[in-house]
């Protein structure tokens, strides 16, 4: 009888240690958007400037106005983007722009403001957060996290899946990584944070931007392709004159 209750012990011993640690995966990305700045996010203004662009985004607790500026010739043009859909505005006139294209100036407005603020943003009711799984990039540990959305909110690319490693010890995002529809096929991409600064409370990097060299990678198993530098660099996503104030 000894022995039996011994043995039994044992093998209950030997199953949990062989169970992987369960992860929330929503508490990891909390946790991360705490450390970005999160609740001074919901009352915040933000300006910067990427590439030949200005970006504006004013937030109020859920409401937003998200805008880019730019001249073209002799034209001023502003695009924004708010609850209520999206205005183009040249030489301060609102101009009728077709849906088709209402909808792709949106998209590309949205993407700017989005991916300057990550990790905020992933705590949206049409984001679902699924843990992956613990990996080492670098000699570093980090949370592998997936990312999906669900139609109904999830704007134009609601599609996308996108992959964040967020650092176990600071819970900070250092790499992210996603992949889209291009023509017939599947694009995909990986991010290098670098630069990281706080202005006024809130968390900013740049990125450089790689893509996969072979045909057979997966998004994901990029985190592995890069650290066998096996990604091709492509560019550097940089913000310039990042300002931040609040209400």
């Amino acid at each position: 009888m000894l022995k039996n209750t011994v043995l039994l012990l044992v093998l209950i011993g030997l199953n949990y240690s062989c169970k992987k640690p369960s992860v929330d995966a929503d508490a990891v990305i909390n946790q991360s958007i705490m450390l970005s700045g999160g609740e001074r996010f919901k009352t915040s203004t933000i300006a910067f400037n990427f590439r030949d662009k200005q970006y504006r985004a004013k937030h109020n607790n859920g409401n937003y106005v998200l805008e880019r500026y730019f001249t073209t010739g002799h034209d001023s043009i502003v695009d924004r983007l708010t609850n209520d859909g999206f205005e183009r505005f040249i030489n301060r006139q609102r101009v009728v722009v077709p849906d088709s294209i209402a909808n792709l100036y949106s998209a590309s407005v949205n993407s700017v403001h989005y991916f300057s603020v990550l990790p905020i943003g992933l705590n949206a009711e049409a984001v679902n957060k699924h843990y992956v799984s613990q990996v080492s990039i670098k000699g570093e540990p980090y949370h592998k996290i997936k990312v999906t959305f669900n139609e109904d909110g999830g704007g134009e690319d609601f599609d996308d899946v996108f992959l964040y490693w967020v650092h176990s010890k600071t819970y900070k995002v250092d790499y992210l990584a996603y992949s889209y529809h291009e023509g017939n096929g599947l694009g995909m991409r990986f991010r290098e944070a670098y630069n990281e600064r706080y202005v006024n409370g809130i968390r900013f990097v740049d990125y450089n931007n790689y893509k996969p060299i072979s045909e057979e990678a997966t998004l994901l198993n990029l985190d592995v392709l890069f650290a066998e530098d096996e990604l091709k660099m492509l560019s550097k996503i940089e913000l310039e004159g990042v300002r931040v104030s609040y209400e």
